[in-house]
């Protein structure tokens, strides 16, 4: 997601530095706009560790664990086609679409906590 700020704020700066012959103002518009951008970022952050508390916070053992779970299947499946234990009928793009949910869940995970401690640390300041 941060590769896609970074990229909507370049976008944004060049149309910026179009229209505006005067670099102060340019400067401050645009310095405006990636506050913003980054405040849109940290407040779908601070979203998804609530929701990650919340599950990892709660009374059943089910909903407590069902993303590892998850996550530790997908990863074992990738892991056995590695070792050439593969279905037969498991075709290329299906085993690189498992590939990809492990990314995804790693680095979300990865991000998830990176944000929660980065959350923890913001409002303590």
């Amino acid at each position: 997601m941060l590769g896609a700020i970074s990229a909507i704020s370049g976008l944004i700066g060049k149309a910026i530095d179009k229209a505006f012959p005067d670099k102060t103002e340019a400067n401050r518009l645009k310095a405006e706009i990636d506050r913003q951008l980054i405040a849109m970022e940290l407040k779908e952050l601070e979203s998804a560790t609530s929701v990650i508390t919340a599950e990892a916070g709660g009374e059943s053992w089910l909903q407590r664990c069902w993303r590892p779970i998850a996550m530790l299947t997908f990863v074992s499946l990738v892991v056995a086609h590695w070792l050439g234990y593969t279905a037969e009928n498991l075709s290329e793009d299906q085993t690189l679409a498992l590939l990809e949910i492990v990314k995804v869940g790693l680095g979300g995970y990865v991000v998830g906590r990176s944000a929660e401690k980065a959350i923890k640390t913001w409002k303590q300041s």
